[in-house]
C-alpha cells in the first residue's frame, strides 16, 4: 500500500487555493479521498506531498496530513488483523466509516435452498430439496454448538471451520463416512458460489480432502431372481410389488423412472423391437433400454389395471417406502437374507442380467443412463463368478498347452 497527497486544480481554475486529495494505491488499484483542505499551488511540494514553508498555515496543514496518513495506515492494519479485504476501495470505505456488507453463511444456504425450491420438478427433485434442507439443519446446529450463534460471517469460514464441521457430523450427529462426505459436498457447493460472487476471498476447502468409503452394491443372483419370480404369494399386493421389482431388474430403471413411465416412453428401436426411451429423472441423461420378453410380459399384465388407467402409468407402483417394506417381506418369505430395496433391482440389472451374460460395460452404461463409465463400474462390479468363467477359459487353454 502507498499513500500520496496531491493537489487537484478544478476546471477553469485561475487563482487561489486548490483542494488537497489523498490517494491510496494497493496492487495498482487506486482510491481517492478528499482531505477537505486546500493549499496555494505555489506553496505545494509535489515530491514530498506536503506544503512548503514554516509558516503557521503550512505547518498546520502538514500536521493534519500526517494525522490522516497515520489513520489510513491504522485502518490498513485493522483490516489485515480482521482477515478482511485490503483493497484500496476497502481501506477507503473503512476509513470513511462506511459499513461493509457482511455476508452470512446461513443466509447464503437458505437462499440456495429457496432457489432449489423454486425450480422443483423442472431441475430438482423433492428428494434433493430434502437433502439440502437436512444439510442446512446440520450447519445451523454446528454453528450453535461451536460458536453459540445463529449465523456466522463468511469471513470466518476457513479450513478450521470445515475440519470442525466434519468432526461434528461424525461425533455429534453420528453420520457415516459417506453421509458426512455428502453434507460437506453440499456445503462446498454453496461456498464455491460465494467465492465466485466475491463474498469470500479464500477457499476453505483448498487443503481439505473428504473421506469416502466404497459401498458394496447389493444385487440378486440369477437363482434368487428365479426364486422370487416362481413364488406364489397369498396377497395380490405382494405379487404386484414382486412384478414391478422384477420389471426394474430387467430394465435397470430406478424407482422414480418406473413411477413416471408412460406409454409414450415405449418406442420402436433400431432393431424393430420395443425399447424404453426416456431421460433419467436424476440426471436428465437419455436412457435407451431394449425390453426383454419378461419385462414386456409384466407390462402386458397390468395394461388394464385401474391405477394405470386412472393415472396414465404403465405400472401400478406404490410409494417408495411401501415398496421397500413389501420387498423386505418378499425377501423373508423367499429365504433371501440380503437387504433388498427397490434400488437393488438396478444393481441386479447391471450385474446379473447384463454383465454376467456378456453384455459389454459400454452398453450397460448406455442403458443405465450414466455419463461416465466409472459410475457404471460401481454398479456393474466384476463378480467372482465372472472371474471364474473367464479364468476357466484360460485354464482350459493352458491345460491343453501343458499336455505338450
Amino acid at each position: 500500500m502507498s499513500i500520496l497527497f496531491y493537489i487537484k486544480k478544478p476546471r477553469n481554475y485561475s487563482t487561489g487555493p486548490v483542494p488537497v486529495y489523498l490517494r491510496i494505491t494497493v496492487a495498482g488499484q487506486r482510491a481517492e479521498i478528499s482531505t477537505s483542505r486546500a493549499c496555494e499551488p505555489i506553496q505545494w511540494n509535489p515530491s514530498a506531498g506536503r506544503a512548503t514553508g514554516s509558516n503557521k498555515t503550512s505547518t498546520t496543514l502538514n500536521q493534519y496530513l500526517n494525522t490522516l496518513q497515520a489513520k489510513v495506515q491504522e485502518t490498513h492494519r485493522l483490516l489485515l488483523e480482521a482477515g478482511r479485504s485490503t483493497t484500496a476501495g476497502a481501506i477507503k470505505d473503512k476509513f470513511l466509516g462506511k459499513q461493509e456488507k457482511v455476508w452470512m453463511l446461513v443466509e447464503r444456504l437458505e437462499e440456495h435452498n429457496h432457489r432449489i425450491k423454486a425450480l422443483l420438478d423442472s431441475e430438482y427433485s423433492q428428494a434433493t430439496l430434502k437433502s439440502y434442507t437436512t444439510s442446512l439443519v446440520h450447519v445451523k446446529a454446528f454453528i450453535r454448538w461451536k460458536f453459540g450463534k445463529g449465523d456466522l460471517d463468511l469471513s470466518k469460514v476457513d479450513l478450521a471451520f470445515v475440519s470442525d464441521y466434519d468432526f461434528y457430523l461424525r461425533s455429534q450427529c453420528k453420520c457415516s463416512t459417506n453421509s458426512t462426505a455428502k453434507y460437506i459436498k453440499q456445503l462446498k457447493k454453496v461456498i464455491r458460489a460465494c467465492l465466485a460472487h466475491g463474498y469470500m476471498e479464500q477457499d476453505p476447502f483448498l487443503h481439505y480432502k473428504a473421506k469416502h468409503k466404497q459401498v458394496e452394491r447389493v444385487f440378486l443372483t440369477e437363482e434368487e431372481l428365479e426364486r422370487i419370480a416362481a413364488k406364489t404369494f397369498v396377497t395380490e399386493r405382494l405379487g404386484q410389488v414382486r412384478d414391478i421389482f422384477l420389471f426394474s431388474c430387467f430394465t435397470g430403471l430406478a424407482y422414480t423412472d418406473v413411477k413416471k413411465l408412460r406409454q409414450s416412453d415405449i418406442t420402436s428401436g433400431i432393431d424393430g423391437e420395443l425399447w424404453v426411451c426416456k431421460n433419467r429423472q436424476k440426471t436428465g441423461t437419455p436412457s435407451r433400454i431394449p425390453l426383454l420378453p419378461s419385462a414386456l410380459a409384466i407390462l402386458g399384465k397390468y395394461g388394464d389395471h385401474p391405477q394405470c388407467l386412472h393415472k396414465g402409468q404403465l405400472l401400478p407402483i406404490l410409494s417408495n417406502q411401501k415398496m421397500n417394506a413389501y420387498l423386505k417381506e418378499i425377501a423373508d418369505v423367499t429365504g433371501i437374507t440380503k437387504p433388498v430395496t427397490f434400488h437393488t433391482a438396478r444393481h441386479t440389472f447391471a450385474t446379473t442380467v447384463t454383465l454376467l451374460n456378456g453384455v459389454p460395460m459400454e452398453s450397460v452404461s448406455k442403458m443405465l443412463g450414466h455419463t461416465s463409465l466409472k459410475t457404471t463400474q460401481h454398479y456393474a462390479k466384476v463378480l467372482d463368478v465372472k472371474v471364474s468363467q473367464d479364468m476357466g477359459k484360460l485354464r482350459e487353454k493352458f491345460t491343453t498347452v501343458a499336455k505338450y
